[in-house]
């Protein structure tokens, strides 16, 4: 057990012939008690410090902790957010290259139909040359033959009588 200022001044010594002097003693325990006394004093102010002192340490450390905490935890959503948008902007890189594959197979099916249309056209626009270049051979064949002049001798007293008729193209339907 630690002494106290208290045990100091009660303790009692025995006494012997030719011992040191009793006031001087006293004055002395006094002193000694006084120092103490006031050792001891700071040393409890010391002591209070030092629990103050580690109350905000352990706070601090509280703190320290849970933002340590709170890092991570931001990190871990910030990776998981950018994963996220590193997910949804490949998945958008694919649906715009779906739709522009889409894009380019309908426009190419379009210019394939185009390329068929117009070589039907071509196929229709020959044929119809071709008719009208045998319709056209047929009556020049018909215009240039000798039955014209039979035809001719004919039916001259009969055309005489008709009235003569104007043609205009416009009338032809």
């Amino acid at each position: 057990m630690p002494l106290t200022p208290l045990d100091i001044h009660n303790k009692e010594f025995t006494r012997k012939f030719r011992g040191y002097d009793e006031d001087e003693v006293n004055e002395f325990l006094d002193q000694v008690i006084k120092d103490f006394e006031l050792l001891l004093r700071e040393n409890r102010q010391q002591q209070e410090v030092i629990q103050n002192m580690q109350s905000r340490v352990d706070y601090f450390s509280s703190m320290e902790e849970t933002l340590n905490k709170s890092i991570i935890v931001a990190q871990e959503a910030a990776e998981e957010v950018k994963a996220n948008a590193t997910k949804e902007a490949s998945l958008i890189v694919k649906q715009a290259e779906r739709e522009a594959e889409q894009l380019q197979d309908a426009a190419q099916r379009r210019a394939q139909r185009t390329d068929f249309e117009v070589e039907q056209m071509r196929k229709k626009i020959e044929l119809y040359r071709n008719r009208f270049k045998v319709l056209i051979d047929a009556q020049m064949e018909l215009l240039t033959s000798h039955d014209w002049d039979a035809f001719d001798s004919s039916t001259r007293g009969v055309l005489d009588e008709i009235p003569a008729v104007a043609y205009n193209d416009d009338d032809v339907v």
